[in-house]
């Protein structure tokens, strides 16, 4: 072999080189033993335990995916069926905001503001559509919850926040504190459980039926579905 021509010796460097090298010992990854022992290792009383534990993670994951399918089904619906005019102040408001996060996402991974195969143009419009499309089903389920006599519990909001402060290690009480003095902060945090109760609201009333599917099924990207 030789010392690349850059190295950092230069009496050595684009020189030839040779060396005697001694194999002491050779490792190798052992596989993982799964029992007892790796369960205490991860602080559970035995390897039931363990393994109530992960399938319980597991099929809550599996849960969450099969309701934001049922959701996002439920929201296509109420926007096919639904045509009115939208306030052009939060239309405009809703884009401004997905597009600053769109620009902010593009320098972060250092590209370009259009989509590929498409012009910034287009990309825009594309952006305002769905700006469209969540102004519009905002009005709708505001309506419908409205209607319903839909609420967000104390408690739900208490628990997003505490939700939300457990993502700031150490900050705990700024977060909390910024929040509870943050009406508008505080509107944000309520609006998603709104959603989500207004949607429970709606489940209840239409007829839904289960079907089985394999994990890969469940898991398949909407483009692909």
């Amino acid at each position: 072999m030789k010392f690349p021509e850059d190295y950092s010796a230069k009496h050595l460097a684009g020189k030839d080189a040779e060396f005697d090298v001694t194999v002491k010992v050779i490792e190798a990854p052992k596989p993982l033993e799964i029992g007892e022992e790796l369960a205490k290792k991860y602080g559970f009383e035995n390897f039931d335990a363990m393994k109530a534990a992960v399938k319980g993670n597991l099929e809550a994951d599996l849960h969450k995916v099969s309701r934001d399918r049922l959701k996002r089904a439920l929201l296509d619906t109420l926007d096919s069926r639904y045509s009115f005019d939208l306030p052009p102040t939060l239309v405009e408001q809703e884009f401004n905001n997905i597009w600053a996060q769109h620009e902010a996402e593009s320098q972060r991974a250092g590209q370009p503001l259009a989509e590929e195969g498409k012009t910034e143009d287009e990309t825009r419009a594309e952006f305002r559509k769905i700006a469209e499309r969540r102004v519009r089903l905002g009005l709708v389920l505001a309506e419908i919850g409205q209607n319903a006599g839909v609420k967000v519990e104390d408690k739900d909001l208490t628990d997003a926040l505490v939700e939300r402060a457990r993502m700031f290690p150490g900050q705990e009480k700024q977060v909390w504190d910024f929040y509870r003095n943050n009406e508008q902060a505080l509107a944000q945090l309520r609006a998603p459980i709104y959603e989500e109760r207004v949607v429970d609201h709606i489940s209840k009333l239409i007829k839904i039926t289960d079907k089985t599917v394999s994990k890969d099924e469940l898991l398949k990207e909407e483009d692909e579905a």
